[in-house]
């Protein structure tokens, strides 16, 4: 029997603010994304729609030239310009292998600052060597494969059971596990065995290049927005990414779609539960 509790629609639109006539681009919300690279460069592309559809005052990308000039090509409004970010992106759409020295520096030390990551694909691999307490501020998108991964460097038993393997991830590095799947498992560190909370997209046209990108992209946004309340910020997004892929797929008949439908979609998803709230 799962002992993870779903994620509801509700719980989701309780987490989202409508802004006021008080509110300007930075209290909304500023989320910086170091994504992308010369192999990968539509992630970034992705992630920083992605940010922008999920209601965020201030998108920042800082990435390599190429991938910079595409993200203004789709998204002229993203500031290019390093400064003041409220949350992190980090490690989608790079590897290990190809990440320069000065990279690996770059993302370092936004692991060991006082501002929330969201650390997905490329930039698993530094979270074993992350500083005692900066974990507390980290939010870990992996998929199974790359799970696998972490563990072994984290010095983790094989565990075949997903939820139990998110929970232990969660325990040794203390950061929120955002576990990606047909059910995506949200694990978060406590005093006691961490809470799981799960949601199921409904969809398995969400299984194809891109979409991964686009989840972290949302997150990104909603813990900007958010910083103190990660594990909340992250079954949200999970949330909103499978209703999004849902609801792209529903305007395509129900046929197959590509990750900017994603992140296209996700507008029209935090709209339906702003309205219906």
């Amino acid at each position: 029997m799962s002992a993870a509790r779903p994620w509801s629609a509700a719980e989701s639109a309780a987490l989202l603010r409508v802004p006021t006539a008080d509110d300007d681009k930075y209290s909304r919300g500023v989320v910086g994304l170091r994504t992308g690279s010369e192999e990968y460069p539509g992630a970034a592309v992705l992630g920083v729609e992605a940010a922008w559809r999920t209601g965020v005052g201030m998108v920042r990308y800082l990435g390599p030239r190429r991938a910079a000039d595409l993200v203004l090509h789709r998204r002229p409004e993203t500031v290019t310009a390093d400064g003041r970010v409220q949350a992190w992106v980090v490690g989608s759409g790079t590897s290990a292998q190809t990440r320069t020295a000065a990279e690996t520096s770059a993302v370092r030390t936004l692991l060991a600052g006082e501002v929330p990551v969201v650390v997905d694909a490329g930039a698993l691999d530094l979270v074993p060597s992350a500083p005692a307490g900066a974990s507390t501020r980290l939010v870990l998108t992996p998929h199974d494969r790359e799970h696998t991964a972490l563990r072994r460097r984290l010095g983790r038993d094989e565990q075949p059971d997903r939820e139990a393997a998110a929970a232990d991830t969660a325990t040794a590095t203390g950061a929120v596990v955002l576990l990606k799947g047909g059910t995506t498992l949200i694990a978060a560190p406590g005093t006691g065995a961490p809470a799981l909370r799960s949601v199921t997209s409904g969809v398995g046209w969400l299984a194809t290049a891109g979409t991964g990108d686009v989840l972290a992209g949302v997150l990104g946004a909603l813990l900007s927005a958010y910083p103190d309340r990660p594990a909340d910020a992250a079954a949200t997004a999970a949330w909103l990414h499978g209703r999004a892929g849902a609801l792209a797929s529903e305007r395509h008949g129900g046929g197959p779609i590509v990750a900017l439908d994603v992140a296209h979609a996700v507008a029209s998803v935090v709209g339906q539960l702003v309205s219906d709230r």
